[in-house]
């Protein structure tokens, strides 16, 4: 069984911010599975599923982004679940909008959420790190990811989102550099490199 945590913040009010971007993906990926419909617990929204033969929970937590972690050890400890069997989506300032990296174990670079679940069940965990961009002060950093995504964003916010449900299975797996190539080709499918 592994885990997927998309992280954002929850209500209607911050739906469609750059921070919820981890909501979105998870939220694609339930619909693109046909997993449950999400239910509440553990201190989140929780879809179930299976992707191939692999049973696959899906948590977006209820707690606030800088809380997330506390849901998160609600679910892995009621499961039994070790940090590898867990893949967070996240926005990620360092990286250009529609970009992506992978990354697994290691620190949690500033970001809040990942602060802390790090703090709950350690860093052993994957985590997909979704390019929103940065504003360029760190000063507007917090304006700017709770501001929403604007038109200009779909051309590459819908495709990366797509892209990331089509291909989670390819995480799941550890086939990181094959996953991270399927989404660089979906978000941008006539880039010559």
């Amino acid at each position: 069984m592994l885990l997927v945590v998309g992280l954002g913040n929850p209500g209607e009010k911050y739906a469609r911010n750059r921070h919820n971007i981890g909501f979105m993906a998870a939220d694609e990926i339930v619909r693109r599975h046909s997993f449950s419909p999400y239910r509440s617990k553990f201190q989140g929204k929780l879809s179930e599923g299976k992707i191939g033969t692999e049973k696959v929970l899906v948590l977006k937590p209820q707690t606030f982004m800088n809380e997330s972690g506390r849901a998160v050890k609600e679910l892995v400890t009621f499961y039994k679940l070790a940090p590898q069997d867990i893949i967070v989506l996240h926005d990620e300032l360092d990286l250009v909008p529609g970009k992506l990296r992978i990354k697994r174990g290691g620190g949690h670079a500033g970001h809040n959420g990942l602060r802390s679940i790090h703090a709950h069940v350690g860093p052993d965990y994957a985590r997909v790190r979704l390019g929103i961009g940065h504003p360029g002060d760190k000063n507007k950093v917090s304006g700017y990811v709770l501001k929403d995504f604007g038109k200009a964003d779909q051309d590459w916010l819908e495709p990366l989102v797509d892209a990331v449900a089509d291909n989670i299975d390819l995480v799941m797996t550890e086939r990181d550099a094959d996953f991270s190539t399927r989404v660089a080709q979906a978000v941008r499918p006539n880039k010559k490199d």
